[in-house]
């Protein structure tokens, strides 16, 4: 089976013929509903311009696939009940595998973005050989625990850091081993453990992905993503697209300055776990605190506070400079930790926001991402939703 190696790239215009205009509709269909929960048939064919009965077809066939359900049939008004059309969460199935720095994530994603089993594994930093051993080892065990059959999955997607090998000094991992992935191809050299096609992403642009595709960047089409973890990333949303870049590293905050800050110049040095793990470790030398995404957090203070307060103002730095660049709407911050410490994040990143020079600069709003530490691998499962079953705003429409 012939298979993907990166998410497809708009390169130039190109002509339609009447079978990609029906699948444009169809996927034009898929994507307002899934922004909007639910629709009818008469909503549809306001919102698109189609005309009745070509909404019909395309609803019809969208129904026979299985990728839509009808909702009961909504009375008192004139005419005959309407009856609102959402999406089918039991459609695709997706694998989506994410490799870092410091551990391995493994999800199967329902078509409406809920993760139905996953399963995470730490390392003190990745091979090509542990990954392959991971996803052998771990899948069964996803499938039952979701009660699904390997047949039932539609792909898969992988999202790992570009150039995975590259600053492993910052994390102590040995170079020897780390330049094993010099020569890695995650869609031909997992083909024969993971399920269908494979589309790989940067992993924080798939972060952004999973947000955009089934998270707050749904109602957000000018946007500006972080994802805080060993190191940071993130993702940007223009005119209801992830935009990826010519190479697909848009998004690669971690080298953006920071100015008068102790312990470096780029973002990396300040709002990153890797700088937690190093201000614990000072600390702590014999024994520095785990730091797991389901843990309790309060025990890492008073050094926590530090770092929250470090990471915020690196962060207004990189919204105030991204802003300039381009005049985001929103910006959400997301990351490798619990909900309470992305919430205290955000806030610090608010008040440093507003002490913040911003003449030329409006300053956007900003949010607390929606999914954590699974976002990487959610996102890898996303990038065939997307793809398939989606369009961009810019393309999409009135109203």
């Amino acid at each position: 089976m012939a298979r993907d190696r990166t998410l497809p790239k708009s390169r130039g215009l190109r002509g339609s013929n009447q079978t990609t205009v029906r699948d444009f509709n169809e996927r034009l269909i898929l994507h307002l509903i899934r922004r909007r929960g639910a629709l009818t048939k008469a909503d549809a064919t306001r919102l698109t311009g189609l005309s009745p009965n070509a909404v019909s077809m395309i609803v019809g066939a969208l129904e026979q696939d299985g990728l839509l359900l009808r909702g009961e049939p909504v009375r008192g008004r004139i005419g005959q009940p309407s009856v609102p059309l959402r999406l089918n969460p039991d459609a695709r199935f997706h694998v989506g595998l994410k490799i870092g720095r410091q551990s391995l994530d493994m999800a199967i994603v329902d078509f409406c973005g809920m993760v139905r089993a996953r399963r995470a594994r730490p390392h003190p930093y990745p091979t090509p050989g542990e990954t392959a051993a991971f996803v052998k080892a771990e899948l069964p065990g996803l499938l039952r625990r979701a009660r699904l059959r390997r047949a039932d999955l539609a792909a898969s997607g992988v999202a790992m850091p570009t150039g995975l090998w590259q600053w492993s000094d910052l994390f102590d991992a040995d170079p020897g081993e780390m330049a094993e992935w010099r020569g890695f191809d995650a869609a031909r050299d997992l083909a024969d453990l993971l399920p269908g096609d494979i589309l790989v992403e940067n992993d924080a642009t798939a972060a952004c992905r999973a947000e955009w595709a089934f998270g707050k960047l749904a109602h957000m089409p000018d946007s500006v993503y972080f994802f805080v973890g060993t190191f940071i990333g993130g993702g940007i949303v223009l005119n209801g697209n992830v935009f990826t870049g010519c190479r697909g590293n848009a998004g690669g905050f971690g080298p953006l300055r920071v100015p008068d800050e102790p312990g470096g110049m780029r973002l990396v040095d300040h709002a990153s776990l890797i700088v937690l793990q190093r201000m614990l470790r000072a600390a702590h030398p014999d024994a520095a605190p785990a730091l797991s995404e389901d843990g309790d957090w309060n025990a890492l203070e008073p050094i926590l506070t530090d770092w929250i307060d470090r990471t915020a103002r690196g962060l207004a730095h990189a919204v105030v400079s991204t802003a300039a660049v381009i005049d985001f709407e929103d910006v959400v911050i997301d990351g490798a930790f619990p909900p309470a410490i992305r919430d205290r994040i955000v806030a610090a990143v608010g008040r440093r926001l507003a002490q913040s020079d911003l003449q030329g600069v409006t300053a956007p709003r900003i949010a607390a991402g929606s999914f954590g530490a699974v976002a990487r691998a959610v996102g890898a499962a996303a990038g065939h939703v997307s793809a398939r079953h989606m369009v961009g705003t810019a393309f999409a429409l009135p109203g």
